[in-house]
C-alpha cells in the first residue's frame, strides 16, 4: 500500500529533545498510516486498529513528556497548562468516537484524521518546542525564570511568524490531502462500480453489442460470441449485417432505424444466422446512447436467443391444433356444460347425436331439455354430483332436435374453466345398438328354450349354456355339462378324421350341418342331426359356437333300413357290389396319401352250382350265409368283406405294408386263412358239406388303376387259381416274382450307387414373366452301369423303403451348396436361387438343422440362395416340429417352397403358420390347363391363396405357350418346365445361362 503523507515531517518540528522528537515522528508515522488506510478504503476493523494504536501511543507520549517537564519545572504553571492540553486532546478523541452511531464510519474517521493532523502540528510547534527550549536552556545551566524569558523570545518575532506560516501550510495541506483522499476514494468506488458493471455486462446471459454511429461493432460480450459463433476479434469493426439471414423482412429493418433515429428504443424479433450458417431467432432491444447534450454517440443492443422458445411455442400450437383435431374427429361426443347446465362446447360427433346442424344452433342451450322426460331427474342429479366433485357414469335416452331418440352412456367428470369455475366435462357414447342387442338377447333367451336341443360354447368350446330340450335329449342337466366340452357326448363311432373335417368346415365356412353319433348319459348311442354355427366379433375372431341338435333315432333307423337294402346283400348282410365300389375309391385315395398297399381277394366257391343242383337253392343260400360269417372272422374291422352275387365274395384289405414284398406276404396269409376256414365242414341242416375256394389277389397302391380294373385283375387271378387246381390262391401278375427279384437286385445296386458316384445332379431353369432367369431346381439322376438312366420315380421310393434316402438327400444338399459356392463367383449365376427337394425322412432327422447349417458354413454360401422344397406329406404329422425346424432354418436365411401343392392332404389350418416363401403348382394341374376348366379353377385358387398369404407362386411342368399365358393372366409370373428347358447337366445349364444373357 502506498503511503499518504497527510503530515509530512520536517526539521521545523524537531524540539531538540531526542526522546520527544522520536515519539513525535512515531505519532506522525501512525497518523500517515491511518491516512493511507482511509485513502485506500481498508476495512473498518483495520482502520479502528490504527486509531487505537495512535490513541494508545499518544497517551504513552503524553506520559513521557509530562515526566520530562515535571523533572525541570515541577508544579509550574507551564506543566499544569501542558497537562490540560493533553487532557483536552483525549476528551476530543473520545467525543469524536462516541459519534459513531450518528455518522458514517468513513466520515468519522476523516474528522478524527483532520483533528489529529491540526492538533499535532499546532501542539508540537507552539507547546512542545516552547517547553523543550526551556529544558535545553536549563540543561546549559540557566535558571528557570531566565530560561523562560529566553524561550519566550525565541518563540516570538520571526519564529512566531514561521510557526503561523507552517501551521497555515499544514492546515491547507491537511485539507487538500483529505480532499484528495476523498477523490481517490470516489475514484476507487467509481472504478469498482465500472468493474462490476463491466463484469455484469461481460457475464450477462443476454447478448450485448455496442456499435458506433456508423454501425461498426465496438463491443460484444461473451454471450454474444456464444450465440453467434463469432469471436470478439472477428466481430470488432464489423457491421451487424454479417449476422443477417435474409429471413427478416426489409420493413422490419426500416422500422428499426426509423425508431432509433428518433432517439427511441426499438423492440422486436430478428431471424439471424450464426457463423456456421445455422439460423436462430432473437428478441432484440436496441437503444440509442444519448449524451447529456442530446447527441447520439452509440447504439446499445440487448438480445435474447428465443429459438428454442419459438420452437416450443410452435410445438404447443401444433399440439393444441392436434388436440383440437382429435376432439373434432373423435367419434364419441365430447361436451362441456357450465354450472347452470348450459352447453358451452360440443364436438361434431355430439352435434350429430343431437341432430344439430352446427354449434351455433345449440350454444348456450339447456342440455336437460334434450334428455327424455323419464331420465331428466337422473341427469339433473348426475350434474349436481359432478359439480360437487364426483365422477359419474350414467345411461339415459335423449331426443334429438329432429325427434330421433337414442341411448347414451355418459362418463361425466368435474373440471374448472379459465376463471376457476367448476363445470362438467362429459364423454357420451351412443349405446343404442347395444340396448337393441340386449332386447334381442332377451328375445333370444325366450327362443332358446325351444323344442330343439341347444348348446352354446365359448371360442374354446367350453359349454356355457344348454336348454331344457338338450337335457331331455342327452340326459345331462345344465349343471353337469357347463364348464365342460362337447367331447363328453362322443360315442367313439367316428374316426379322428371325421372331427378334423368337421372343424375344417367350421373354420372355413363358419358352420357345419350334418349327422353324428353321440352318447347319452345312460350310455346309449344315438344318431343326431346337428347344426353348428360360429359366432364372430367385428375382427372376425370366433367368440362362441351355437349348436342345435335333434334326436334322429327314429328317422335314422328308417333311413338305415332303406340304405341297407340298397347297399347290403339281403341274404348275408354283407356289403354288396355298390358299397364295395364306394369303399374301394377312398381306399385307393388313402393308399395314395399314406404310401401303404392294399389288396383285393376275389373268392369263388368251387362247385357251388353242383350244391344247388343236388341239395337245392335253400341249402346253397345257407352255405353262402355261413361262408359270409367265416370270412368276417378272417379280417380286421377296417377291412371289407362283400358279396358280389352268386358264390362270389370279395375281401378288401387296407393299410398293408409299404414294402411290396411284405404286403404280398400279408395278403397271402389272409388268403390262406380264408382257405383254411372255408375248408372246415359246413353243417347244412342235416347235411355235412365240404367246400373249397379259389382266390385271386390283386395288390394296389395309389390311384393308378380304377376300382373296376382292380376287380377285373382279381377276377382274372381267381380264374388262374381255378386253372391251377382250385382250393388255392394266385396273384394277378404272373411276372410278379420276377418283379420282386428285380426289386431286390435294384436295392443292392442302389446301396452301391452312392459310393460308386453313379448319381449326378441336373438343373432345370426357373424364369419370370420376362424370361429372366430366377434360379433352378436341382434334380438327381441315377446312371446305372447296366440299366442306364433310372427314373427318380422308381429309385427314390425304393431308397425310402430301405432307409438310405437320408444319405442320398445329404449328398444332393451338399452338391447343391457346392454349386451355389461356384455360382457366387460367376456374374451370370451369382444371384440364382437353387431349389433342393427334401424328403420327409430327411427333414425329420433330429440333426437336420445342424446338417444344413454346417454345409452353409463349410461352403461359405449366402443362405438366401438355398431353397428347400418340401412335400405336402410333411403337413400330415409332426406339424409343430415342422414349424420349429422351418423357423430355425428360416432364421439362417434359408427359403422354403411347398412342392406339388394341391395334390396331397394339405392342412390349411397349419399352412398359414408355416414360414413358407413359395407355393409350387403341381404339373398335374398344369398339364391340361389350356382345356380343363377344373384345373383352371384349382390353379386360380392356389394363386389367390398364395397371394393372400404373402407367398410367391411358381408353376412346374409348363410345356406350352398356352399354359404360360393362362398362368400369366392368373397372376403367376414364375415358371419351370420344358417350354424353357428340360433338366440339364451343369455344363449345358451354364451354356444356357450364357445364351439367355445374350
Amino acid at each position: 500500500m502506498k503511503s499518504i503523507d497527510i503530515f509530512p515531517w520536517n526539521d521545523n518540528f524537531n524540539t531538540g529533545v531526542p526522546q520527544i522528537d522520536e515519539q513525535h515522528r512515531r505519532l506522525v508515522e501512525l497518523l500517515n498510516t491511518l491516512a493511507s488506510h482511509v485513502a485506500y478504503q481498508s476495512n473498518l476493523p483495520a482502520i479502528n486498529n490504527i486509531i487505537d494504536q495512535l490513541a494508545d501511543y499518544a497517551v504513552y507520549h503524553f506520559e513521557t513528556e509530562e515526566s520530562i517537564w515535571h523533572q525541570y519545572f515541577p508544579e509550574d504553571m507551564l506543566e499544569t497548562q501542558h497537562k490540560k492540553v493533553h487532557n483536552s486532546f483525549i476528551e476530543t478523541v473520545v467525543r469524536l468516537k462516541s459519534e459513531q452511531a450518528s455518522k458514517s464510519p468513513l466520515k468519522l474517521v476523516e474528522e478524527i484524521l483532520a483533528f489529529l493532523t491540526r492538533w499535532l502540528a499546532a501542539h508540537i510547534l507552539e507547546s512542545d518546542r516552547h517547553l523543550a527550549a526551556i529544558v535545553l536552556a536549563m540543561q546549559s545551566g540557566m535558571p528557570l525564570e531566565q530560561a523562560k524569558i529566553q524561550a519566550n523570545k525565541t518563540m516570538n518575532g520571526a519564529n512566531r511568524l514561521l510557526i503561523d506560516i507552517i501551521l497555515s501550510i499544514y492546515e491547507c495541506l491537511s485539507t487538500n490531502t483529505l480532499h484528495l483522499m476523498r477523490q481517490l476514494n470516489q475514484n476507487q468506488q467509481d472504478q469498482l462500480f465500472l468493474l462490476k458493471l463491466s463484469q455484469a455486462v461481460e457475464q450477462s446471459p443476454s447478448s450485448i453489442i455496442i456499435t458506433n454511429l456508423y454501425a461498426e461493432i465496438e463491443f460484444v460480450n461473451q454471450a454474444f460470441e456464444k450465440v453467434t459463433g463469432y469471436s470478439r476479434s472477428e466481430l470488432l469493426g464489423q457491421n451487424p449485417r454479417i449476422l443477417q439471414s435474409g429471413k427478416t423482412s426489409k420493413q422490419t429493418y426500416l422500422e428499426l432505424w426509423d425508431t432509433l433515429l428518433r432517439g427511441e428504443i426499438w423492440k422486436g424479433e430478428l431471424i439471424n444466422k450464426r457463423k456456421n450458417g445455422s439460423e436462430y431467432i432473437e428478441w432484440a432491444l436496441i437503444s440509442p446512447v444519448i449524451q447529456p447534450d442530446g447527441s447520439i454517440t452509440h447504439y446499445l443492443a440487448i438480445k435474447e436467443d428465443i429459438t428454442e422458445r419459438k420452437h416450443i411455442e410452435s410445438r404447443l400450437i401444433e399440439s393444441e391444433s392436434h388436440l383440437r383435431a382429435i376432439i373434432e374427429n373423435e367419434p364419441e361426443c365430447i361436451k362441456i356444460l357450465d354450472a347452470e347446465g348450459l352447453l358451452v362446447e360440443m364436438n361434431p360427433a355430439g352435434l350429430a347425436m343431437i341432430q344439430a346442424d352446427d354449434f351455433a344452433q345449440v350454444s348456450g342451450a339447456v342440455v336437460l331439455d334434450l334428455v327424455a322426460p323419464e331420465h331428466r331427474q337422473a341427469f339433473a342429479d348426475m350434474h349436481q354430483q359432478v359439480l360437487a366433485g364426483t365422477s359419474v357414469l350414467l345411461e339415459y335416452e335423449i331426443i334429438g332436435l329432429k325427434g330421433a331418440r337414442r341411448w347414451l352412456e355418459t362418463h361425466a367428470v368435474p373440471m374448472k374453466d379459465a376463471k376457476g369455475n367448476v363445470c362438467q366435462l362429459a364423454i357420451d357414447r351412443d349405446v343404442s345398438q347395444r340396448k337393441e342387442n340386449e332386447n334381442l338377447l332377451r328375445i333370444a333367451a325366450t327362443a332358446f328354450e325351444s323344442q330343439e336341443g341347444m348348446m352354446v360354447t365359448d371360442g374354446k368350446t367350453t359349454i356355457l349354456r344348454v336348454n331344457k330340450a338338450f337335457t331331455k335329449i342327452t340326459g345331462y342337466t345344465a349343471e353337469e355339462v357347463i364348464g365342460k366340452t362337447p367331447k363328453l357326448l362322443k360315442s367313439g363311432r367316428h374316426p379322428p378324421v371325421f372331427y378334423a373335417e368337421l372343424w375344417d368346415r367350421i373354420n372355413r365356412t363358419g358352420e357345419w350341418d350334418g349327422e353324428i353319433w353321440n352318447r347319452r348319459k345312460s350310455g346309449d348311442d344315438y344318431p343326431q342331426h346337428m347344426m353348428i354355427k360360429a359366432v364372430k366379433d367385428l375382427d372376425l375372431k370366433v367368440t362362441h359356437y351355437v349348436c342345435t341338435l335333434t334326436d334322429d333315432t327314429l328317422r335314422k333307423a328308417a333311413a338305415d333300413k332303406i340304405e341297407r337294402l340298397a347297399i347290403y346283400d339281403p341274404l348275408t348282410g354283407l356289403p354288396n357290389r355298390q358299397l364295395l365300389h364306394d369303399r374301394l375309391k377312398p381306399a385307393l385315395a388313402n393308399s395314395s396319401r399314406s404310401g401303404l398297399h392294399g389288396a383285393l381277394l376275389f373268392i369263388d366257391l368251387d362247385n357251388f352250382k353242383a350244391l344247388n343242383d343236388t341239395l337245392g337253392h335253400d341249402m346253397g343260400d345257407l352255405l353262402l350265409q355261413q361262408v359270409a360269417e367265416r370270412l368276417v372272422t378272417c379280417v380286421r374291422e377296417i377291412d371289407t368283406v362283400a358279396r358280389l352275387g352268386g358264390d362270389e365274395f370279395v375281401v378288401m384289405l387296407e393299410d398293408l405294408n409299404a414294402d411290396i414284398l411284405v404286403a404280398i406276404k400279408q395278403a397271402e396269409l389272409i388268403g390262406q386263412k380264408v382257405i383254411g376256414v372255408i375248408n372246415q365242414p359246413f353243417q347244412l341242416m342235416a347235411h355235412n358239406y365240404i367246400s373249397t375256394p379259389s382266390i385271386g389277389i390283386a395288390l394296389f397302391k395309389g390311384q393308378h388303376e380304377s376300382a373296376d380294373q382292380l376287380l377285373k385283375h382279381a377276377d382274372i387271378a381267381m380264374y388262374q387259381a381255378k386253372t391251377s387246381g382250385r382250393n388255392t390262391l394266385c396273384f394277378f401278375d404272373p411276372q410278379m416274382q420276377e418283379m420282386v427279384s428285380a426289386k431286390v437286385s435294384m436295392q443292392t445296386d442302389l446301396r452301391q450307387a452312392l459310393d460308386q458316384q453313379q448319381f449326378e445332379l441336373y438343373y432345370q431353369i426357373q424364369v419370370d414373366a420376362a424370361d429372366r432367369t430366377l434360379g433352378a431346381e436341382a434334380l438327381i439322376r441315377w446312371f446305372h452301369p447296366v440299366r442306364g438312366l433310372v427314373s427318380p420315380g422308381e429309385f427314390i421310393p425304393l431308397a425310402e423303403e430301405i432307409g438310405i434316402v437320408q444319405g442320398i438327400g445329404h449328398w444332393v444338399l451338399e452338391k447343391a451348396c457346392g454349386q451355389i459356392q461356384a455360382w457366387q463367383q460367376n456374374p451370370l449365376a451369382c444371384d440364382l436361387t437353387l431349389s433342393v427337394n427334401v424328403s420327409p425322412k430327411q427333414f425329420f432327422q433330429t440333426d437336420f438343422v445342424n446338417q444344413v447349417q454346417s454345409l452353409i458354413h463349410s461352403y461359405a454360401i449366402n443362405p438366401h440362395l438355398l431353397k428347400l422344397e418340401l412335400t405336402e406329406s410333411i403337413l400330415i404329422k409332426n406339424v409343430e416340429d415342422t414349424i420349429a425346424t422351418m423357423n430355425q432354418l428360416g432364421a439362417m436365411g434359408v427359403q422354403f417352397s411347398l412342392d406339388d401343392f394341391g395334390t396331397g392332404y394339405s392342412s390349411l389350418q397349419y399352412l398359414k403358420k408355416l414360414p413358407l416363401n413359395q407355393l409350387k403348382i403341381d404339373q398335374s394341374f398344369v398339364r391340361d390347363l389350356a382345356t380343363d376348366s377344373g384345373d383352371q379353377a384349382i390353379v386360380r385358387t392356389i394363386i389367390a391363396m398364395a397371394k393372400s398369404l404373402g407367398l410367391n407362386v411358381i408353376a412346374e411342368g409348363v410345356e406350352t405357350f398356352e399354359q404360360r399365358q393362362f398362368l400369366l393372366g392368373s397372376d403367376c409370373t414364375h415358371f419351370q418346365g420344358y417350354l424353357f428347358s428340360k433338366p440339364l447337366p451343369i455344363n449345358q445349364f451354364e451354356d444356357l445361362l450364357k445364351a439367355m444373357a445374350g
